[in-house]
């Protein structure tokens, strides 16, 4: 590493030795670095170079593997450190607005995070106003986050880092994507919070060299390693460049950078043959966004046209569209004069698109990707040829037989580029291609373009935020909003805004469609002073702080009623599940079709038939002629019971021979032959009693041995309804709970806001209890809705204590909500987490609780499998408090051990949780 004079400051920062790894990949090599305390540090170099890794151990989010790390005079592998430190640091982790809340306003946003860092309402209140104006947002306190341009996004984030006071600011890339009046704007108020606070440190990473220049210190990373240090003065000085992008290329290995060539445009011979791209009034809609309002432009053969503007400003859709990809909502678009039809094979092979991620599969080889296009491109006896053209021409032979997912970012994007114009494309239109890729690899990319272009006669529509690739373009389009501000040549450009830097003829054009003036920027500039009270009582570092409970839960229950979708699922959907099991499910077994074959046609034969034909439960058939026939209509479904009564049944009843009723069932239905033969049972030996009574003959054989009496208890009529619904609702409050605290907590992993509890004072605790919070209120809510349900609907009522069972049910969904806090802890992504709550909550709930068989009967894993989960101890409580009308003195042990469940579930999701990303 060449190490550059460090001005004799205090450090923020000491690294020594410090390294990462995720799984094979080394994000960090060994380190040794100071950063100096009280400046500006930059962080400059591609994506994947270590910078965002690097940032995050600072800041005390990332665990760290190896070496040692002093932060504010601490140790930050120091778990009693990063408690003290944390109040102290602000961290805006990457991608814009990824800390942030879509549904939360900018007031609440910025009011979550002042609870998290322990502020009273009222000083809350005073940093929201003065930080909001001094950056131009409190206009728009109301409007939601999710609603923000970039840049007021990047703003609210910085207002959010910055609303606790804090001594050290890390920011990792900023303004990626964001458009260069709001990155100016950026950087503006930044310079004017720290001439306020000339003594806090803010840390930077940045892919823009541009944007470096201004910084006071900068660390340039390659590879995962710092390859210097210093002033951009000091670098500029040693490298001998005139400015930092050259610097990087100077500074980075030889192997990268000695076939590195300088980027010369050779001049355009423009044709007035039709245009290759032609666009007017192209409009794209979804929904009532207005992605792309009213473009037009034409491109002509061979050209290299860029489009230029901030992520989201309409550059991929217009692309989309011209493509076929994307339908238009308005207007025309047309390629060498023809209107793009995605699925016409000759359109299809004119164009070659790159989009702006990676696109190929990443489970199959170079090689093989090829292959795959070429068939998909119909080249046939051209492929081989064609393969290993684009294999030598851009430097894919000694890789054709890699996985792209093992390549480095530089060599994945050639790929790309090879797929592309595999088919010998006409026209080729790039998605921003070189974004996060190092300077040398950029260039490189670029002098593929410029063959293409130039000796090939390719087309080329590029996409870009990069100003120094804009300006390498024979003609750009500023884009902004979905609307083309300006078309023209780079100096053209810039000489109607009387300038000699594209970027600065840019942002006018933006003030100019935006309508801000350089007086109300000053009028801005003005009111920059922020209320720095602060307040160290409130950021103390308390085991439990209401506070900051309370911001998790409040939140929490903010996003929950502003997603109607995710509100309707957790209130209707156990009422609707409740309705269709309830209706839907039943072992009741009515309407049995049967017929007999009566042989004997005497007193008693007629008599048990009449018992029959007498019964609710059955329906008679005609006659069959023969047992034969019987048969074949039992086998048919037509039927589900054939009784025979045999020649001689009355006399050999008086008789006392026990005569045999032949009683044929159709056992396809097990549950159904079962219960039905029983019912068969209960009714012959009922009417054998009936004759028994009635015959003249004490002595006969119908004197039976001994007499069967048969009660049901708590359910007299024996209607499947009283046990459907209290184990329903015992189901439900245990699938929708689970679901909905899982998936809660997993969607902040994936939006990236699980930062926020990674980098702020909240503990473990405070957070799972806060975002529990407000799922066991609805959960509990819904059961007051099946309760209503059960009474109204069903007419299934509490016969027993009505507070056992609401107690019960609250312990309960605590329990279940809990078990959903420890999914979370254990799947990523919020399809795993809703797979793995479905099906390890239905599985206990239904097979080992008693919703289906008895608990009593449970024996062996069966029923250990029942008892470790809560399903199972309250369908007692269910089904006790709904149909049995037991109390709370006979149900206090389910109770007790329901707590148990509470206390052990939440203890297990603490104790899964860390505070710190691996």
């Amino acid at each position: 590493m060449k190490t550059l004079a460090l001005p004799p400051k205090e450090s923020i920062v000491c690294a020594k030795n410090v390294a990462h790894r995720y799984a094979a990949t080394e994000a960090l090599k060994p380190l040794t670095v100071n950063i100096p305390k009280g400046v500006m540090a930059g962080f400059i170099g591609p994506d994947g170079v270590g910078k965002s890794t690097f940032l995050s151990l600072i800041a005390g989010v990332r665990k760290l593997q190896q070496g040692e790390l002093i932060v504010l005079d601490g140790d930050m592998n120091v778990a009693k450190h990063r408690q003290y430190a944390q109040p102290t640091i602000a961290y805006m982790p990457q991608g814009l607005g990824s800390n942030l809340y879509p549904t939360l306003s900018i007031a609440e946003n910025l009011d979550f995070f002042g609870r998290l860092f322990g502020q009273e309402k009222k000083e809350r209140a005073q940093r929201i106003h003065s930080l909001t104006k001094a950056t131009g947002l409190a206009p728009f306190l109301d409007r939601a986050a999710g609603k923000l341009s970039g840049g007021m996004k990047q703003k609210l984030g910085l207002c959010c880092a910055l609303i606790h006071d804090p001594d050290l600011l890390i920011l990792d890339e900023p303004t990626t994507g964001v458009d260069p009046l709001s990155r100016q704007q950026f950087w503006q108020l930044i310079k004017r919070i720290r001439n306020q606070r000339p003594e806090m440190s803010v840390l930077v990473a940045t892919a823009y060299m541009d944007e470096a220049q201004q910084f006071d210190w900068l660390a340039v990373l390659d590879d995962g390693q710092i390859i210097a240090t210093g002033s951009p003065d000091e670098l500029l000085k040693t490298t001998n460049t005139s400015n930092l992008e050259q610097a990087f290329i100077a500074l980075s290995s030889a192997e990268k950078h000695q076939n590195h060539i300088e980027i010369i445009i050779p001049p355009m011979v423009f044709n007035d043959s039709t245009p290759a791209i032609e666009a007017n009034h192209l409009t794209c809609k979804f929904g009532d966004f207005v992605a792309v309002n009213d473009v037009s432009f034409n491109i002509k053969r061979g050209e290299i046209f860029g489009f230029l503007g901030s992520n989201g400003c309409g550059k991929s859709t217009t692309m989309k569209m011209l493509t076929g990809l994307l339908p238009f909502t308005s207007g025309q678009a047309k390629l060498f004069g023809q209107l793009p039809d995605v699925n016409d094979m000759a359109t299809r092979k004119k164009v070659g698109y790159m989009s702006q991620g990676f696109s190929l599969y990443s489970e199959i080889s170079v090689l093989q990707n090829l292959e795959l296009h070429a068939k998909l491109y119909e080249l046939g006896s051209e492929s081989t040829l064609r393969i290993n053209t684009v294999l030598q021409d851009f430097g894919l032979s000694d890789v054709k037989n890699s996985l792209p997912e093992n390549l480095p970012l530089g060599v994945r994007q050639r790929l790309q580029l090879a797929v592309a114009v595999l088919h010998k494309p006409a026209i080729l239109i790039l998605d921003e291609p070189t974004s996060g890729v190092d300077p040398v690899a950029r260039d490189q990319f670029w002098q593929h373009l410029i063959q293409l272009s130039r000796h090939d006669g390719v087309t080329i529509f590029i996409s870009t935020h990069f100003m120094n690739e804009a300006e390498r373009c024979d003609r750009i389009s500023l884009m902004h909003a979905g609307q083309v501000l300006a078309i023209g040549t780079p100096t053209e450009l810039a000489e109607a805004k009387d300038t000699n830097y594209l970027e600065d003829a840019f942002v006018d054009y933006l003030r100019e469609a935006s309508g801000v003036t350089a007086a109300s920027e000053e009028d801005l500039a003005s009111n920059t002073a922020i209320d720095r009270t602060k307040n160290h009582k409130h950021t103390s570092k308390t085991v439990a702080s209401f506070r900051r409970w309370w911001a998790y839960a409040w939140r929490e229950t903010l996003e929950i009623q502003r997603d109607p979708i995710r509100l309707i699922f957790a209130l209707l959907g156990p009422i609707i599940l409740l309705l269709a099991f309830g209706f839907g499910i039943s072992f009741d077994i009515n309407n049995l079709k049967y017929a007999v074959i009566d042989l004997d046609q005497s007193h008693e034969s007629r008599e048990i038939l009449q018992g029959l034909s007498g019964s609710g439960y059955f329906i008679e058939m005609p006659i069959p002629a023969n047992n034969e026939i019987g048969l074949r209509a039992l086998r048919q479904g037509n039927m589900t019971l054939l009784v025979e009564i045999p020649p001689n049944f009355g006399r050999d009843l008086q008789l006392a021979k026990q005569p045999n009723i032949a009683v044929q069932i159709d056992g396809a239905m097990p549950f159904i032959a079962e219960t039905t033969s029983g019912y068969m049972n209960g009714l012959l030996l009922h009417e054998l009693k009936e004759l028994a009574k009635s015959s003249s003959q004490p002595n006969s054989g119908l004197q039976l041995p001994t007499s069967l009496t048969t009660r049901f208890h708590f359910n007299q009529a024996f209607e499947s309804v009283f046990a459907i619904v209290p184990g329903v609702v015992m189901l439900m409050l245990a699938l929708i709970p689970t679901m909905m605290t899982a998936m809660g907590i997993v969607r902040e992993k994936v939006s990236g806001s699980i930062a926020n509890f990674y980098s702020t004072p909240i503990s473990r605790l405070e957070f799972l209890l806060g975002k529990q919070a407000p799922y066991i209120v609805i959960a509990f809510i819904s059961y007051l809705s099946l309760l209503l349900i059960a009474f109204f609907v069903f007419s299934v009522a509490v016969k027993g204590s009505l507070l056992a069972l609401s107690f019960g049910a609250l312990l309960y969904v605590t329990a279940t909500t809990g078990f959903g806090l420890i999914i979370s802890i254990v799947t990523k992504t919020q399809v795993a987490a809703l797979f793995a709550s479905a099906v390890l909550t239905i599985l206990p709930a239904v097979n080992f609780s008693g919703l289906l068989t008895p608990a009593s009967s449970l024996t062996g894993s069966g029923k250990w499998i029942g008892l470790l989960f809560p399903s199972a101890w309250f369908q007692q409580i269910s089904i006790g408090s709904f149909t049995k009308g037991l109390s709370f003195e006979q149900l206090w042990v389910n109770h007790l051990v329901l707590a148990v469940f509470v206390i052990v579930f939440i203890a297990l999701a603490w104790l899964g949780l860390s505070k710190q990303e691996r």
